[in-house]
């Protein structure tokens, strides 16, 4: 794979990144850029479309936003409605293309679940908007890669939208009770008052959340409308292996799960494979990820570096860090060295962890 940096506002430079390639992926949108963003999402895809046909591109894939069928897009929040401008405006480019219609995307850094994902773990009771009563239909990542991917091969004569989902259609507040759930968290206490409007919710939202508000007010707003697949046509081009869909608790499950692990791993075979489609990525923003706390405590110890080396590296299994009834159960002070699998270890090389 090779990289290409341009600017999709820029005519020339996207027909830069677009020579001689046969599927192009249009991951792009205008959040976060202002209140002209819908501007701005119409003119990078008209430029978009125009050199992806100048260039001969053999299909344009595209993952959008899904929209309710029995709301007029004159009528949808500014959000949903540039992503359904968006997907028409490709489909009108000449060149055959796949829209991907997915509401909330589980997993690390999609902005919708982090929404969910702190207003969850922060907040052990919440008075919220009359939104969190709205339907949706989650997707997992991992579905919504397979899609993007198996996209690429279908047949020159099929130019249209596909809704993607799992197989959960949920409310928003349903969301977060299994959201606690599946993270261990006590169960939220949740109470809708309808008198709070989008505006004023999306400012909550930025009070105990650190999406930034020009991101978090379009996403607010658009959570007004049910948005639930009317079909599932996909899998006649991109057939569902088993297990998949991945249904929402799986979903929460695995973007978690590296989160987990970077706190401690609790088993050397839990550990997870790098570079799994729900962990977090080094392009994801700064917000993104969870509250991971540390504690992190330091001690001058006059002694050479090799010499203490030797005695963390000897912690664990019957060298406790402090005695216990338990040896090798697992502890707080078990944390401070790696986990509590390395109280059981005591021979597994670098199971503590230093700076040299």
């Amino acid at each position: 794979m090779e990289a290409v940096r341009g600017d999709v506002l820029d005519a020339d430079a996207v027909a830069e990144a677009l020579r001689g390639v046969d599927v192009a992926y249009y991951l792009v949108h205008a959040l976060g850029t202002g209140d002209t963003f819908e501007e701005t999402d119409r003119r990078a895809a008209r430029i978009f479309g125009e050199q992806a046909r100048a260039a001969g591109v053999r299909r344009v894939v595209y993952l959008g936003g899904l929209t309710p069928a029995d709301v007029p897009e004159r009528e949808l929040s500014p959000h949903l409605r540039s992503r359904a401008e968006v997907g028409r405006i490709l489909l009108a480019c000449g060149v055959p293309t796949t829209v991907l219609r997915a509401a909330v995307v589980i997993g690390s850094g999609s902005a919708s679940f982090e929404m969910l994902r702190y207003l969850t773990e922060r907040l052990p009771a919440m008075v919220t908007p009359s939104w969190v009563r709205t339907r949706i239909q989650p997707v997992a990542v991992r579905d919504v890669l397979r899609a993007l991917v198996g996209s690429a091969r279908m047949p020159p004569d099929v130019s249209r939208a596909f809704d993607i989902g799992g197989p959960d259609v949920l409310t928003y507040r349903e969301m977060m009770i299994r959201y606690a759930t599946v993270a261990e968290l006590p169960r939220r206490l949740i109470v809708s008052l309808p008198m709070l409007s989008p505006g004023l919710s999306s400012h909550w939202v930025g009070l105990v959340t650190p999406v930034p508000a020009s991101i978090a007010r379009p996403l607010t707003e658009s959570l007004r409308h049910e948005v639930v697949c009317q079909e599932h046509d996909i899998a006649r081009y991109v057939p569902d292996p088993p297990g998949h869909p991945i249904g929402f608790d799986e979903a929460v499950r695995l973007a978690l799960r590296r989160v987990r692990d970077a706190q401690v791993a609790t088993r050397w075979s839990s550990a997870s494979v790098p570079g799994a489609p729900s962990d977090p990525l080094p392009t994801d923003p700064d917000w993104a990820g969870g509250s991971l706390y540390t504690d992190v405590r330091e001690i001058d110890v006059d002694a050479p570096r090799a010499a203490l080396w030797r005695v963390i590296e000897g912690i664990g299994g019957e060298n406790p860090l402090v005695p216990s009834r338990w040896p090798g159960a697992a502890r707080p002070q078990d944390r401070l060295v790696g986990g509590s699998d390395c109280a059981g270890r005591a021979t597994r090389p670098g199971c503590g962890s230093v700076t040299r």
